[in-house]
């Protein structure tokens, strides 16, 4: 998998003009993009059909959480533009891992091309153990990404989302093809922002990780096109 292939940047903007500036600078270097929960919210499907069609990668972050019907149906409908990844949360159960899955393979039948993957999240990577304790959650953060990766694995999901610093973990315990995303990515000297368990890109690729999402200090950057070429440099090992 080449430097491209592997980073993601999260169009965490506000508007269809504002992504449209960011991914357009960006494109010829950024293969994929993220567009999440506020711009997914002020743009809708329409933002996703145009940019897949525009030969975008895209990867829907939603985290969905809920029922297993609802997500089944919500799943399917958003198998049908064209994305190739899309977030779930695994804290939802097996049931709801399974009708993700199931949403998406039906989806996608009779569509062509690339099948949408469903990506399980395991913990947020702006929760640290004292913010597990306050929900109830006792379990230590690392055991229990590492076991509700392996609920997501055995649900048929194409992969997980964590933190960095589980990626070692995750890697070993889990199928070679199993994708290990990784969000809180800040290269040397970047804010940290409300993340809280973080590595720099080539640390982060040498823990196993696949992928990894960067958002800000792509975004805020004055050249982003310049910040993501340090990344893609950082990325090759």
């Amino acid at each position: 998998m080449s430097p491209q292939e592997r980073l993601i940047v999260a169009l965490d903007v506000p508007t269809r003009a504002d992504a449209d500036a960011l991914a357009d600078a960006l494109d010829g270097d950024v293969k994929w993009f993220k567009i999440g929960l506020e711009l997914y919210s002020s743009e809708g499907p329409g933002l996703v059909r145009d940019y897949t069609a525009a030969g975008r990668r895209v990867f829907v972050d939603l985290k969905l959480h809920d029922i297993p019907a609802t997500v089944e149906r919500a799943t399917k409908r958003l198998a049908g533009l064209g994305a190739s990844l899309l977030t779930i949360h695994a804290a939802g159960g097996r049931a709801m891992m399974e009708a993700a899955v199931a949403g998406a393979s039906a989806g996608a039948s009779g569509q062509g091309g690339e099948r949408l993957r469903i990506l399980a999240v395991t913990v947020l990577t702006s929760l640290e153990q004292s913010d597990l304790a306050e929900v109830g959650i006792t379990t230590p953060i690392s055991e229990l990404v590492v076991k509700r990766a392996k609920l997501a694995a055995e649900a048929g999901c194409d992969g997980v989302v964590a933190s960095p610093h589980e990626a070692a973990a995750l890697r070993a315990a889990l199928p070679e093809d199993f994708l290990i995303v990784t969000p809180g990515v800040r290269p040397t000297g970047a804010a940290l922002g409300d993340q809280k368990r973080v590595m720099t890109p080539a640390m982060a690729r040498r823990a196993g990780a696949d992928m990894i999402v960067v958002g800000r200090p792509i975004r805020d950057a004055k050249s982003p096109n310049a910040a993501a070429k340090r990344i893609l440099e950082d990325l090759e090992l």
